[in-house]
């Protein structure tokens, strides 16, 4: 009778696999995986079918790791300001337990073919847009999530590029400040004040 494989292995070893790709990258070769789960290259492949299999199945349990990760982080609470929410979120997500996602799927959006996930530009964009606009719309204004992702991008490819996290840190709180009057109710003394004629 042919070998019968088991889930629980197979998972077991996908965890580690991530584990091992967020510390140090997707490999070119199979051994340093089999090395990190504790097997070999011969049973990765039964369990997997090819090498491009694993690392796909790797980068979808990594994503999904991350989604609940940040999703959390992000999830607006009853009991402070969304801004605040957010100010605590980057500083966990470009910190050291966010950055490990960071790099791996920010190599993944710059590899022009995408070969091994199709489609992935569009779906980082689309996975982050729902909460961003949940978030937006404890303050009134679920239409500046797009906005809110924009700049939460745009700083983490900052980063990414210039390594220059207490200036994108700055340029973050800079951005927070600038919610305020733009989720301010109206009829508000500011409102008032910039209605009121001049003398």
């Amino acid at each position: 009778m042919g070998r019968h494989k088991q889930p629980e292995i197979r998972d077991r070893i996908l965890d580690a696999c991530v584990d091992h790709a967020l510390a140090h990258g997707l490999p070119d070769r199979l051994e340093p995986l089999a090395a990190a789960s504790g097997t070999s290259t011969r049973m990765l492949i039964y369990h997997f079918g090819t090498r491009d299999a694993l690392l796909r199945e790797t980068l979808g349990r990594a994503r999904r790791r991350q989604r609940d990760f940040f999703g959390e982080l992000v999830a607006p609470r009853p009991d402070e300001p969304y801004p605040t929410t957010l100010r605590r979120a980057w500083q966990v997500m470009t910190g050291p337990a966010g950055r490990p996602y960071l790099s791996m799927f920010g190599r993944l959006r710059e590899d022009a073919g995408q070969r091994l996930w199709p489609g992935f530009r569009r779906e980082a964009t689309t996975d982050w847009l729902q909460p961003f606009e949940d978030g937006m719309r404890s303050m009134g204004r679920p239409e500046l999530g797009t906005l809110v992702l924009a700049v939460v991008r745009g700083l983490i490819m900052d980063i990414e590029a210039t390594g220059d996290v207490e200036r994108a840190d700055r340029a973050f709180d800079d951005f927070l400040a600038s919610l305020a009057p733009a989720t301010a109710p109206r009829g508000t003394d500011a409102d008032a004040d910039a209605d009121a004629p001049e003398a």
